[in-house]
C-alpha cells in the first residue's frame, strides 16, 4: 500500500534531497521535479499498484495535494 512517507521518499530520491526536505506543501517543481521525473514517479507508483492520473500529478504541485487527490480516495475505497 502506498504511504505518504513512501511518496515523499520517492520524490526526494529523484530530486537528490533527503525526505525530510520535501514538505507536504512544498512546490515540487521549485524543488527540481521536472516532467520527466514526474513521469518516472507515475510509472513506478503504477507498478506498485497505485492508479495514477498523470494529469492530476501535473495539475497539482505539492505532495499533500497528490496525497489528497490520488492516494486518499483509493485508500478509502
Amino acid at each position: 500500500m502506498m504511504t505518504l512517507d513512501r511518496m515523499r521518499a520517492d520524490v526526494a530520491r529523484l530530486i537528490d534531497l533527503e525526505p525530510e526536505e520535501v514538505a507536504d506543501d512544498a512546490n515540487l517543481a521549485d524543488l527540481g521535479l521536472d516532467s520527466m521525473r514526474l513521469m518516472q514517479l507515475a510509472m513506478g507508483w503504477e507498478q506498485a499498484g497505485l492508479a495514477v492520473d498523470f494529469g492530476v500529478l501535473a495539475e497539482y504541485s505539492t505532495l499533500g495535494d497528490w496525497w489528497r487527490e490520488i492516494v486518499a480516495p483509493q485508500v478509502r475505497a
